[in-house]
């Protein structure tokens, strides 16, 4: 089989011949991925003072991070500071055939492989940032008709990432909502569908429509949306912290919508411990629950999370030993 068979009937629960993979260097990935390029007129601005970085985004928002620290860092000045700035406020503008070319430039480049087009942002993801954190929470309490202005000026951006997926033959889009702490939701499950069931069901519902699957990021313990989530149109999570949640449920779950994890070992319980007999015990632990509708996942920023590029090696050693075994 291909690697993107493998990947198909992973998401089919229909007897892969072993777990899906995307494992960067020498190692195997399964999977492409094809982005969007940026919008019209957006060229980044970057500059170092002392120990940090400070860097604009696509959306407005200047960020700040250590120079030897995460990738990201966070955001320091909002693209909306002040509610009074909303009616004027412009999303960047993504061309559609200019997002087409761009997916299929990605796709081209490994044609055997399963096709992920990834969206720039999320409706919570980005409103998030451009109102910022702290602020956008309270937001989503006290001035609710103004947020779901921000989600409906956001959402537009991403319906024309989605449509040119879709036109560049896309096999899933593949977006990241952090929606949960370690503990629970950001909100309240009656606030999350208020503001987002709605309006996710209707986008996931676009890229069906071209005979795309949904994959959804989403760190935190986020259990009570999970089935709203899958309901809505979600096909696979993808999750860096799997241990948070049980996995016996979340496996009884999947099965239930036929839907799949990709996932690392746990980058905060497990990966960070340096102890091969707990890492390799990890992997086994996911082959154990979720093989046959699993893809094992390398996390993108390694140092970020304190991890050795050999800790992650013995990841993928212990999963080719298994799935040797099993053949």
């Amino acid at each position: 089989m291909t690697s993107r068979e493998i990947i198909i009937a992973n998401q089919a629960h229909s007897g892969a011949p072993r777990p899906g993979l995307n494992f960067k260097d020498d190692m195997i990935s399964d999977l492409c991925n094809g982005g969007t390029g940026l919008p019209n007129g957006y060229e980044k601005k970057s500059w170092i003072e002392g120990n940090f970085e400070y860097y604009d985004d696509i959306w407005g928002n200047l960020w700040q991070r250590m120079v030897d620290g995460c990738l990201a860092g966070e955001v320091i000045k909002p693209a909306i500071e002040d509610w009074s700035q909303l009616a004027d406020y412009q999303a960047p503008v993504f061309e559609h055939d200019k997002c087409v070319a761009n997916y299929r430039k990605g796709f081209d480049s490994a044609p055997d492989t399963y096709r992920l087009a990834g969206i720039s942002g999320w409706v919570f993801a980005s409103s998030r940032y451009i109102r910022k954190m702290e602020d956008y929470l309270m937001d989503m309490a006290l001035e609710p008709e103004k947020v779901k202005i921000l989600h409906s000026k956001v959402a537009e951006v991403f319906k024309i990432q989605i449509e040119a997926a879709g036109k560049a033959g896309a096999d899933a889009i593949m977006f990241c909502e952090d929606m949960g702490t370690q503990s629970g939701l950001l909100m309240s499950p009656a606030m999350w569908q208020d503001y987002f069931g709605d309006l996710y069901t209707e986008m996931f519902g676009m890229a069906h429509d071209y005979g795309m699957k949904v994959w959804m990021h989403s760190c935190g313990k986020n259990e009570e949306i999970l089935e709203p989530l899958l309901k809505a149109g979600v096909n696979c999570f993808q999750l860096d912290q799997p241990t948070v949640y049980d996995f016996e449920w979340l496996s009884a779950l999947l099965d239930k919508y036929k839907a799949i994890l990709w996932s690392p070992i746990d980058i905060q319980k497990i990966m960070p411990t340096g102890d091969k007999a707990i890492i390799e015990a990890g992997v086994d632990r996911m082959f154990e629950y979720f093989e046959g509708r699993l893809i094992f996942n390398q996390y993108g920023d390694l140092p970020g999370i304190g991890v050795k590029p050999e800790w992650n090696r013995w990841v993928f050693d212990h999963i080719i030993k298994k799935i040797e075994q099993k053949s």
